[in-house]
Order: C-alpha cells, then sequence, then structure tokens
C-alpha cells in the first residue's frame, strides 16, 4: 500500500471567532474597494502594456477567483468531482483547475468530473493538466522521494544493498512522469542482498 501524506492544514489552532471577524472584514472589503481597484488595474493594464497588460492582469483575478472557489466549494467538489480516494479539493494556494488535473492524471474523477474536465479542454486543450500548479510538486529545490513501509507480524521490510553493511527501507528518488509504483518497482529490481 502506498500512502501519501496531504498536509493543507493550519499550523495551530485558530481562535474561531477570529475566523469569523476576518471573513466578515474581507467581504466589507471586497464590496467597497475592489469595484474602484478593479477599474484601476484595468486602466494600469491598458496604460502600462495595451491588450496584453489588460489580458495578464485579468488572468491574475482569474486565478485567485478559482483559488477562491477552490476553497470555497472544496467539499462540494470533493463530494461530486472526484471519487473518496482522489487529491482533495480545498488547498488554498491551488486553482480548482490544479487539482482537476491531478485527479485527472489519478485517474480519480467522478463521471461528472471527467464530463466538466472534459469541457475544460473543449475550450483549453488539456486545461486540466496544464494547470497543475508545480510550485508545490517537486522542482530542483525540492526531491520527491518514496519509501515502502511494509509491516506484517510486527516485521518491517528492510534491504541491503550488496557489499553494504546498512539496512534500508526500500524506495528512492522519483524520476520525472514516473508515477510512485513505477519508482518502487524501478528500485525493487536493483541488486539486493
Amino acid at each position: 500500500m502506498i500512502l501519501k501524506k496531504q498536509v493543507y492544514k493550519v499550523d495551530k489552532k485558530v481562535n474561531p471567532l477570529i475566523g469569523i471577524l476576518l471573513f466578515f472584514i474581507s467581504i466589507f472589503l471586497l464590496i467597497f474597494t475592489l469595484p474602484l481597484g478593479f477599474i484601476y488595474g484595468v486602466l494600469h493594464g491598458l496604460i502600462q502594456k495595451g491588450i496584453v497588460g489588460l489580458g495578464e492582469y485579468l488572468l491574475k483575478i482569474s486565478i485567485s477567483i478559482d483559488q477562491l472557489g477552490n476553497v470555497g466549494m472544496q467539499h462540494l467538489l470533493n463530494l461530486v468531482w472526484i471519487k473518496k480516494d482522489g487529491y482533495k479539493f480545498g488547498n488554498r494556494d491551488e486553482t480548482i483547475s490544479s487539482a482537476l488535473g491531478r485527479n485527472h492524471k489519478l485517474g480519480t474523477l467522478t463521471k461528472f468530473g471527467t464530463a466538466i474536465d472534459q469541457l475544460l479542454d473543449s475550450i483549453d486543450k488539456n486545461h486540466s493538466l496544464n494547470s497543475i500548479d508545480y510550485y508545490i510538486e517537486p522542482s530542483s529545490e525540492i526531491i520527491d522521494q518514496l519509501v515502502w513501509i511494509l509491516i506484517v507480524d510486527q516485521k518491517l521490510l528492510a534491504i541491503r544493498p550488496k557489499g553494504k553493511n546498512n539496512y534500508m527501507l526500500p524506495g528512492g528518488q522519483k524520476e520525472l512522469k514516473e508515477s510512485d509504483v513505477m519508482t518502487l518497482s524501478r528500485k525493487s529490481k536493483m541488486n539486493w542482498e
């Protein structure tokens, strides 16, 4: 069994009253300052870079709205768009399209989720796959490694490379575009005693 840890939780306990208060302050700012800021942003984008500047500005807004939707609709999306073991919606730093793309790759979309994915693909080819947020994926600064932990009858599976004295857990660094199962399979075929 392969378990992957998903951590998108608050680092410390939060007073619920603070969350409620901050929510209402943000709604107030949204209603009263967003329209003015939006008009200024549109004009600024047009004046600075023309239609390209406007497109860049509107893209940033659409990504932020998408991230808000990912958090605001997370429970509904998790229920309707993905299977029980799918990648969960709700990461505040990720767009709906990114989470949709992750589930597309994992094959954990429901029929409704697949229909939404196909609709987006008809508008923008491979939209959800191209929208996967690689800032939270492995990069040159982050090494994606796997370890297989198998415990049977209170015994832990460990391996020892040929010519070495120390035992280790099976696993290793994941290669680009390689699934977890492929990585563990490749590492298990190496020379072990």
